[in-house]
């Protein structure tokens, strides 16, 4: 740890993505595209647009590619979006994204529950999606969930984190973003998990996914900054939780991020009330009160 705080964070906003993908109401591609153009018009420059994975497995995500025929490109935003496999790269790059995912576990439990395979296996599985993203001159961005807890394995030892890490990076993932799944990291398992990661990787290739399940995610992140971590994933209004794991409340909300950063001179370059009202406007869509405690407090 060496406490020297980032000057400014990249956001990587995954509402319109892991946000409505585990949204119990469906959500038409209008109102996708509106939320996508919404965040964009407020600054944020990296958006997790949607998923190319079997509309039988995520209904919510089935019309991805409408979504990115649909939405106003502005200069300078990553449009992403999860490929898990062959099928959903190809579909993919036929869409016209920016950025493609990849996603692996730290927990066998969670990699069998949720993709229906081993850790080893997923990796196996990617192999052929980042060597084609390469030739496409496509950057890969890699997922780990249940870094620290696993619904079905419980405590993860943050060597076996390291292992999955070390792994995707050496396929070519530009950066690895760590996923607290259900939300049970504190700042002290937090902590010694990124003193073991940090040890071999370098900080600039690390980001953080957290999740707000027992209210600890914003401490959470402040450890990561003082580690020097400089990304962090977030969900306008703290959209969605995690269809595999059971009481997760899910991820922590954009704009509460965004004000805890403001409130500390680092800066993200959005704008923080054009972020709050787009999150009070997909919650009024949905039908519910942001998950945001800033959009309330405003």
């Amino acid at each position: 740890m060496h406490n020297s705080l980032p000057t400014a964070v990249r956001i990587v906003e995954v509402g319109p993505r892991d946000g409505l993908q585990n949204e119990a109401n469906p959500i038409s591609t209008d109102t996708r595209v509106e939320l996508i153009n919404r965040l964009a018009s407020a600054g944020v420059s990296a958006i997790e647009s949607g998923s190319f994975v079997s509309p039988k497995w995520v209904p919510q995500m089935a019309s991805s590619a409408a979504v990115f025929a649909n939405i106003q490109r502005h200069t300078g935003v990553i449009y992403s979006a999860l490929t898990p496999n062959m099928k959903g790269f190809e579909a993919a790059v036929l869409a016209g994204v920016d950025e493609v995912a990849v996603f692996a576990a730290a927990s066998e439990g969670f990699s069998q529950k949720n993709i229906n395979c081993s850790i080893d296996e997923s990796i196996e599985r990617f192999k052929p999606v980042v060597t084609a993203a390469r030739e496409q001159g496509l950057p890969v961005r890699g997922y780990i969930s249940c870094v620290v807890g696993c619904p079905y394995d419980g405590d993860i030892e943050p060597s076996k984190v390291l292992n999955v890490c070390q792994q995707l990076l050496a396929l070519g993932c530009y950066e690895v973003s760590l996923g607290d799944t259900t939300g049970v990291a504190t700042p002290g398992s937090m902590g010694t998990l990124l003193n073991t990661l940090l040890r071999d990787i370098p900080a600039q290739q690390l980001a953080l996914h957290c999740h707000d399940t027992y209210g600890q995610a914003l401490a959470n992140i402040l450890i990561g900054l003082q580690a020097g971590i400089a990304t962090v994933d977030s969900s306008i209004a703290g959209l969605g939780g995690c269809p595999y794991a059971r009481g997760a409340t899910g991820n922590v909300a954009t704009e509460d991020v965004v004000y805890m950063l403001e409130g500390m001179g680092i800066s993200t370059g959005i704008n923080l009330s054009q972020l709050v009202d787009t999150g009070r406007w997909i919650s009024a869509q949905l039908g519910r009160e942001t998950g945001s405690r800033v959009g309330r407090a405003l």
